[in-house]
């Protein structure tokens, strides 16, 4: 947090690869509310449509594309400092189809979320939803955690259980996990802000009581 910069405000810059209806939930229901600002909308896609989301919001935009670096470690340090003179509270991975660098993690350690639609520790990883259904399960979820250095290794914050429909529809199933995430990110997001939750001294997130 900047020394200059108000107590009250909580910042937030999102990384998102594509269409970006979680950055679309989380600026409708959050940016300018409570203290909570989207300063910034990272990509490492030029055509995103998150982009677009971010520049109609008044919110400041930066294109970091693959191509552009010598590798994915040098596009990370490129992004992490673009990130950091926005100084963050908080980054959020919202549809940011990626895996980030672990010097990238390091940086701003505790300070990255991400949504997964699955109950992790179940199903990390590519295509959960695939995962899921494949495994027969009847019900799913969407979980919200932490980011470390593994994929969807990170302490969760919050999550909640999606029935999987009877006709075992991908694009049912895909519908209800969008819409609870659309729902549930927001409120995790409300609760980091308002120091609900965070990471302790043992690599745990604490939620309070609510």
């Amino acid at each position: 947090m900047r020394k200059d910069q108000a107590v009250s405000e909580f910042r937030i810059v999102v990384l998102a690869s594509g269409n970006g209806t979680n950055l679309q939930a989380i600026l409708d229901q959050l940016h300018g509310r409570d203290g909570i600002a989207v300063v910034g909308v990272g990509s490492d896609k030029r055509e995103a449509r998150a982009l677009g989301r971010a520049r109609e919001a008044g919110v400041a935009a930066g294109v970091f594309p693959r191509e552009e670096f010598a590798n994915r470690e040098a596009r990370d340090e490129a992004m992490g400092d673009w990130t950091c003179g926005l100084a963050p509270d908080l980054i959020v991975l919202a549809g940011y189809m990626q895996i980030l660098d672990a010097a990238f993690v390091r940086r701003f350690r505790d300070r990255i979320v991400n949504v997964h639609p699955a109950l992790l520790p179940a199903f990390p990883g590519l295509d959960a939803i695939g995962q899921a259904l494949e495994a027969g399960v009847d019900v799913t979820g969407v979980t919200v955690h932490f980011v470390d250095e593994g994929v969807d290794t990170g302490p969760p914050i919050v999550s909640r259980e999606v029935p999987v429909p009877a006709s075992r529809d991908r694009g049912e199933l895909e519908n209800a996990l969008h819409a609870v995430e659309h729902d549930l990110y927001p409120e995790a997001i409300r609760m980091l802000a308002r120091g609900e939750a965070r990471i302790d001294g043992g690599d745990r997130p604490q939620v309070a009581d609510r």
